[in-house]
């Protein structure tokens, strides 16, 4: 789905003082609407979902994006030599003409306080997709799915050697 925001159809004034619409009518015509208003503009999902994940990473507190499964594969892929991180990983939206929702699944750090990230992920989110974009963001829904505690991390080295 993508969004589309629609403008009037341009009006035309002839040397005679007469209108039609675009591509309407013969002779010399002008061009009453500004050019910037003519034609229709369409926004992909897949381009509110990575500014939602940018946007939500960049909130203190936000450890890791996605349910388990998807955390898995990512880190798998973001092993991968080339590959690159997945903005939009944990992040589902639906995007009608004007409006859009945002669905995000969080991982928070431990002792970090998760109403506030929720609030500040929130903010952040909408502040930057209505920035962006120009659809208007009516929700955005939070799911923690995991906190991450010290010492969680497998990125760990792990000393292998025998003693």
């Amino acid at each position: 789905m993508t969004a589309t925001q629609e403008q009037a159809p341009a009006r035309r004034t002839h040397a005679n003082g007469t209108g039609t619409e675009t591509g309407m009518g013969t002779g010399r015509t002008e061009v009453t609407e500004p050019a910037g208003t003519r034609g229709r503009t369409a926004i992909a999902d897949a381009v509110v979902v990575k500014i939602a994940g940018r946007a939500a990473r960049e909130v203190p507190g936000v450890h890791d994006m996605g349910g388990g499964l998807s955390r898995t594969l990512g880190a798998v892929r973001d092993r991968v030599p080339g590959g690159r991180p997945q903005l939009g990983r944990g992040v589902k939206v639906e995007v009608g003409e004007r409006q859009a929702a945002v669905d995000v699944e969080l991982v928070v750090e431990y002792g970090v306080p998760v109403p506030d990230v929720a609030r500040d992920v929130r903010e952040n989110v909408i502040s930057a997709v209505e920035r962006i974009t120009g659809l208007e963001v009516v929700e955005v829904n939070i799911a923690v799915t995991d906190v991450h505690l010290p010492g969680d991390d497998r990125d760990e080295p792990v000393d292998t050697r025998v003693a």
